[in-house]
């Protein structure tokens, strides 16, 4: 349960590091933040030569100046990522890196560094097992005329280095003995080493919080327990009903400010309600459970007016599973859901496994949303069509009903070894594939593997016209819905569906399903929201990067899709950074509850040319960002930078980069008409 501290007003910062804040409008203040722990990795040579890569560090710093404190003259720019070889005599220095991030603010801090070309001594290694991160192995290391130290954690071959003086954390991937040599090197060929038996050990908790959850409308949830959104009042999230008896027990847990329920050796638990609730106009209940040691999980609504029902869920070991329960898995079992007071949850095994809990929380499709299931398998007459080597389709009983699937039948797909990389199948659903009114399309799938490309392609009689949208599964071996957005596809009456598994890879015999193909019209939500058009007024656009100050000028290409008169120029100056750009603030909170998307008219000489577009809160606590490329030269496009997955957070500066991660060469770009959309 993320909590997200929002801060209001003029954002101060104070801290012992040198800060300089210098605004290129000081009209406007965005509220930026300075860089934060700036810091640099020695690597020296061992050749006696002197030689030392720096590389600077810190978070929000877009680039870094380098003082190298030996008398030198000229101080080292360095971008982000990169780094800088000097050449030092022997002695001890003070590397000075000033860290500089948007609108040129800055932080400075001294970095100690020791030249020596002597065998270091006196090698002390302290180990420690974290107390907050489970597994986690904290190695500190000092030894006399050492500058650097390396790590080689149990057969490990590629070492992780270091300052000497400061901590090297890694996490295991078991408990247990590991051996872990620590080696210090100095400017010399000489090194001295220590190689130490230590008993790594885990408290059964997990290593990262769950993932962040969407933004929504309140009418389209109701929370019980999770930051990202309105708790219902006073649920009691660990009643006694009497689980004790069997061993079990129950706490709250704090990672790293994110708060969980943990119920320990699970027999069964229950979450008592402030008062009932009704659930009926929603859709799912989520939940986010870790466990290293429970197998599955079971899960009960009950209600005041006729009893409980249950749901099993398989869960992954030591890893988050993201649960999505269909409301209608528990009212098929003739449950009534309009007076919900109580969540059970059991365990199994019985009383021998402990779960950590987020997110619970029940929820709907956003207000105007409208879904139509056009191949469901249910009744088994579609006909599929295979090619590229793999087997036939099969609708089988579905192997994992769990999670956002509980239905019968599912499709079974075997990309069999050394099929082709581009295997699938093709079939026309039993319902139409209608993109006019509806402009997207989700599949429920489960894949072996995490990363997946599942594609989806359609295609109008004769396949003289196609259209193909590619997803990442986020997943394994689990349940998920991907939705794909052929909000662009070309107008025709389309008729066959054609999916492909891990496309881009050779068949391997993986076994993957599908279900549920629907179409998603959301023609019901908000229509689009102007944000800027440039016509009256233009925000404060601030420029970081050493690219050239944003000017409103006159379209000077009033065609196409783009005929307004005032539209903003954005110059990539020669020699500016790759990621030169312009933040500035959207007037207000952004409001991703109502919508998902944000749209910006551009016009660019370049076709494939990256637009990062990036969000940040007050602060940049929480950012966001997603990239889009260019499609046509020298006439305008509108792009569409898809948000549904940002995190929950009051989002109030906008971020634009042209030709992101390519060195400005004096082009210019040109954007217009920044609107929320769907």
């Amino acid at each position: 349960m993320k909590k997200i501290k929002l801060l209001f007003g003029v954002l101060f910062i104070t801290a012992f590091l040198a800060c300089e804040k210098d605004f290129i409008n000081s009209d406007f203040n965005t509220n930026l933040a300075a860089p934060t722990n700036v810091s640099a990795k020695f690597k020296i040579s061992n050749d006696n030569s002197g030689t030392v890569i720096i590389t600077p560090q810190s978070e929000g710093g877009l680039k870094h100046e380098i003082v190298f404190g030996d008398g030198t003259a000229e101080k080292a720019t360095v971008d982000l990522g990169n780094n800088v070889s000097h050449i030092f005599a022997e002695g001890n220095y003070e590397v000075e890196v000033t860290s500089i991030g948007y609108n040129e603010l800055k932080t400075t801090a001294k970095i100690p560094l020791v030249v020596s070309f002597r065998s270091p001594e006196n090698l002390e290694v302290t180990l420690t097992n974290d107390t907050g991160t489970s597994r986690q192995v904290n190695v500190m290391a000092k030894a006399d005329y050492a500058s650097t130290f390396d790590v080689y954690f149990g057969a490990a071959e590629i070492p992780l280095s270091g300052n000497i003086g400061t901590t090297i954390s890694s996490v295991m991937e078991k408990a247990g003995i590991i051996s872990i040599r620590v080696v210090a090197n100095s400017g010399g060929a000489a090194t001295i080493e220590k190689t130490i038996e230590f008993e790594v050990t885990e408290f059964l908790a997990p290593v990262a919080a769950a993932s962040s959850q969407k933004a929504r409308l309140a009418t389209d949830y109701v929370s019980i327990f999770s930051d990202s959104y309105t708790n219902e009042a006073n649920s009691n999230y660990f009643p006694d009903w009497g689980q004790g008896a069997f061993g079990s027990s129950w706490s709250s847990f704090d990672f790293k400010g994110d708060a969980m329920l943990k119920y320990i050796n699970l027999s069964y638990q229950g979450i008592q309600f402030g008062a009932a609730v009704d659930v009926s106009e929603m859709e799912y209940l989520h939940m986010d459970v870790w466990t290293m040691d429970c197998k599955r999980i079971e899960t009960s609504l009950i209600s005041v007016s006729n009893g409980e029902k249950p749901v099993w869920n398989d869960l992954e070991p030591d890893q988050w599973t993201s649960i999505e329960i269909p409301i209608s898995a528990f009212t098929d079992q003739g449950l009534t859901v309009a007076d919900i007071h109580q969540i059970k949850i059991v365990g199994d095994p019985w009383a021998a496994g402990t779960v950590f809990i987020d997110n619970i929380y029940f929820y709907k499709e956003p207000t105007g949303v409208v879904k139509t299931n056009i191949e469901d398998l249910e009744n088994n007459s579609t006909v599929f069509n295979v090619f590229g080597n793999i087997d036939g389709i099969e609708v089988v009983d579905n192997p994992y009903s769990s999670g956002i699937n509980t239905s019968a039948k599912v499709g079974k797909l075997t990309k069999n070894s050394g099929s082709e990389t581009w295997a699938g199948t093709i079939f026309d659903p039993q319902g139409a594939i209608d993109l006019v009114n509806s402009k997207k399309i989700s599949l429920k799938v489960w894949s072996p593997k995490l990363g997946s490309t599942v594609k989806l392609k359609v295609e109008n009689a004769g396949a003289s016209t196609v259209f193909e949208v590619d997803k990442t599964t986020s997943v394994a071996n689990a349940w998920e819905e991907l939705v794909f957005d052929f909000s662009a596809a070309p107008s025709a009456d389309y008729i066959n569906a054609v999916i492909f598994f891990d496309f881009g890879n050779t068949g391997d015999g993986s076994v993957y399903y599908f279900d549920d193909l629907t179409m998603i019209d959301e023609s019901g939500l908000p229509e689009p929201l102007m944000l800027y058009d440039l016509e009256n007024s233009a925000p404060t656009f601030n420029v970081f990067g050493n690219i050239a100050g944003i000017a409103v000028i006159d379209n000077p290409d009033a065609t196409g899709i783009n005929t307004s008169s005032k539209v903003a120029q954005f110059t990539k100056t020669s020699g500016a950074e790759n990621w030169g750009g312009t933040i500035f603030s959207s007037g207000g909170v952004l409001n991703l509850t109502s919508f998902s998307k944000i749209s910006l008219k551009t016009w660019s000489p370049k076709a494939g040319a990256v637009v990062k577009f990036k969000i940040e809160n007050e602060g940049a606590s929480t950012v966001y960002e997603v990239d889009v490329k260019t499609s046509v030269t020298n006439s305008w496009e509108e792009l569409t930078f898809d948000f549904s997955n940002a995190p929950a957070a009051d989002f109030i500066n906008l971020v634009i980069f042209f030709d992101f991660e390519n060195a400005g060469d004096d082009s210019i770009y040109y954007f217009d008409d920044i609107r929320l959309t769907n």
